[in-house]
């Protein structure tokens, strides 16, 4: 009896594609309207509509007595249980896969619900499960984002290996004038490329082949992963592709070095050499480590001509590892455009102010030379009461010394002092400045027999006896007042 083979897949290896959602169905369609070949693709979704349109050789409607085909509503509780409900049609679709892509967009509904469920399943069944999925734009909000991050959580514990897409990312590709439509188109086209990339390492029959064992090997439990893809052309388009595929836009904010097993696959036309190929992996090489195991094959493609493409798919690394010197090398510098200012205006410099500048110059700090005004007169009479107690008290020495503080400054005025007219004196009588050779006066304690009396509980001054009389030291207006 002879045996047919089936050689629509060269590889032997059983791949499909399921597309999960809105995002994941524009994906399979575009990969179906790019022509990838050997790969069998399905579409599942809550949207009935969406699956009217979408040209997938097998579609599922997720939940249909959920959702009525209307939709997941953004809910990913609504996603996961439209998935849970159509369980058996997804097994039935996946059963004999030797590897299926689960391409979805996180941050919706049916993709973050279902994704992680289907991606289970094919796990399950035995498949090596790889997802690409796609994080929202930037301006999109933060609930939006959040949901996102939740479902790339629960899609890791199911898959062998992660691919994660950041939108943001993808615009790179595309100038401020791209219109919004063609920025979608983008997005599709970056998951048709990195599912085009993995798959012709397994698909294409080349000049070294890479078998799926060795994608196994690569791929399995490996977690998160990155793909490059670069071309280059002209004379050193073997270095110029190596780069690009380094530096892609959708390697997302993780880097190579670090990686333990990557896939290379290197296509050209018949005009490819062995130095091309030594040259590109050389710079990979270097990037990731010395390490770093890798595997990789050379694919003849004609409609390159004089191109050069280089896929990488990375895996088994330290996400949060740090970026090797190597590859900031090849990373392409960042310039920042800093508008030049219009016409007569002049560039101008901010004022250089130190810490000594700001102290000197805040509100209540004088200059260190202050004291000099408050030095007391070089000669002072120890008798005056005019002159302030603190200089009176101070000996010759004492008054080169800085005052502490600013001392308050005495002022005398002559002010009418009313007294009785049996006193002798006239009602406003003006009171006479102070003798200059007045002492200071003792009180007397409050024991003190006043004038022969009983003790004062508040003494009257006494005046003090001396050679010149009684009270002939005291201020006349005081005398006066005594007598």
């Amino acid at each position: 009896m002879p045996i047919e083979l089936d050689m629509s897949h060269s590889s032997g290896a059983r791949i499909r594609v399921i597309g999960v959602g809105g995002a994941g169905g524009n994906a399979v369609r575009t990969m179906i309207a790019r022509g990838l070949e050997y790969v069998d693709f399905i579409a599942a979704n809550t949207d009935n509509q969406a699956l009217l349109k979408n040209p997938a050789q097998v579609k599922i409607n997720l939940g249909s007595s959920i959702t009525r085909g209307l939709g997941a509503g953004a809910n990913p509780d609504v996603g996961r249980a439209a998935v849970e409900e159509s369980i058996g049609e997804v097994r039935e679709a996946l059963a004999g896969s030797d590897m299926v892509f689960v391409t979805a967009g996180m941050g919706g509904g049916t993709g973050t619900g279902a994704a992680p469920v289907i991606a289970r399943e094919a796990r399950d069944l035995g498949a090596l499960v790889v997802a690409i999925v796609t994080k929202p734009f930037s301006y999109e909000n933060k609930y939006r984002m959040a949901v996102a991050e939740d479902g790339i959580r629960a899609l890791r514990e199911h898959v062998d290996a992660l691919i994660v897409i950041q939108n943001d990312r993808i615009l790179e590709l595309a100038d401020e004038n791209t219109p919004f439509q063609k920025s979608l188109e983008l997005v599709d086209e970056v998951l048709y490329n990195a599912t085009k990339g993995i798959a012709d390492i397994i698909t294409r029959e080349g000049l070294l082949n890479v078998d799926f064992a060795d994608v196994v090997t690569v791929m399995k439990n490996q977690g998160d992963a990155l793909i490059g893809i670069g071309y280059g052309s002209g004379p050193n388009r073997a270095l110029e592709a190596a780069q690009n595929a380094l530096n892609s836009p959708i390697l997302e904010d993780m880097h190579i070095h670090g990686a333990k097993g990557i896939l290379v696959n290197i296509s050209g036309s018949s005009s490819l050499t062995m130095h091309e190929v030594r040259i590109a992996m050389s710079c990979i090489q270097k990037a990731a480590g010395e390490e770093a195991n890798l595997i990789h094959g050379i694919v003849d493609l004609n409609e390159l001509d004089d191109q050069i493409s280089v896929t990488l798919v990375a895996t088994g690394f330290d996400r949060s590892g740090g970026q090797n010197d190597s590859l900031k090398d090849l990373r392409p510098p960042i310039t920042i455009n800093i508008a030049k200012p219009a016409d007569g205006v002049r560039d101008t410099e901010a004022p250089v102010i130190t810490a000594e500048h700001r102290t000197s110059q805040a509100p209540g700090n004088h200059s260190p030379d202050r004291h000099s005004l408050l030095k007391p007169p070089q000669k002072v009479d120890q008798t005056d009461i005019e002159v302030p107690a603190v200089w009176r008290d101070s000996t010759s020495e004492s008054s080169s010394l800085p005052v502490s503080r600013q001392q308050p400054v005495l002022r005398t005025t002559t002010q009418p002092i009313p007294i009785k007219e049996s006193g002798g004196l006239s009602k406003n009588a003006a009171a006479e400045p102070p003798s200059q050779s007045l002492k200071p006066v003792k009180h007397p304690t409050p024991d003190a027999d006043i004038d022969g009396g009983q003790p004062e509980a508040f003494p009257r001054p006494r005046a003090r006896q001396g050679s010149a009389g009684s009270g002939s030291n005291q201020p006349s207006f005081l005398r006066k007042i005594m007598d």
